[in-house]
């Protein structure tokens, strides 16, 4: 007897189980990059980012429940490699110059790979009529465009100038 195709909505729950994965394990590193960054506003982006994952946790559960599925995540091998790469540099690069910089350059990698897996969910949302669910993935989406314009204006402002100069 041949297995059910997977279609869209396999895809949707599966994606949705891969970014709350995702989204457990940034609330649990964004601590360890707040107290390793040197400057005070870096610090204050990752401790305000942290608050925020943790509306993204709960926007991500509210999804689950809108989809009938029992919150769960499921290994990401993805993010799990960007935060490897980022606690990497937080220990060669620690108490140097160059630390805040390199701290900007790996947490904006976790948010490119988040601003990538919200838009497809939320796009796949709104193919598959689910509007309320859309609009949570967006709210999140649009927060994570905005923290990485954040990071991106530290990093102008004076980590990479300070990482130049050293």
């Amino acid at each position: 007897m041949p297995s059910k195709e997977k279609g869209l909505e396999d895809l949707f729950h599966d994606a949705l189980m891969d970014i709350y994965y995702a989204e457990r394990k940034i609330l649990r590193t964004l601590p360890k990059m707040a107290r390793g960054a040197q400057s005070k506003e870096l610090k204050a982006a990752f401790e305000k980012h942290r608050d925020q994952t943790e509306g993204h946790v709960e926007r991500l559960e509210q999804v689950f429940e809108i989809i009938g599925k029992r919150v769960q995540g499921k290994t990401c091998p993805a993010i799990d490699g960007i935060i490897e790469e980022g606690e990497e540099i937080l220990d060669e690069f620690k108490d140097t110059a160059a630390g805040d910089a390199g701290l900007i350059s790996a947490a904006q990698a976790v948010e490119h790979y988040e601003i990538t897996r919200y838009g497809t969910l939320r796009r796949w949302a709104e193919i598959m009529k689910l509007p309320d669910a859309a609009k949570l993935l967006g709210l999140t989406l649009a927060e994570e465009e905005t923290t990485d314009k954040d990071l991106t204006k530290i990093a102008d402002s004076s980590a990479n100038r300070k990482a130049l100069a050293a």
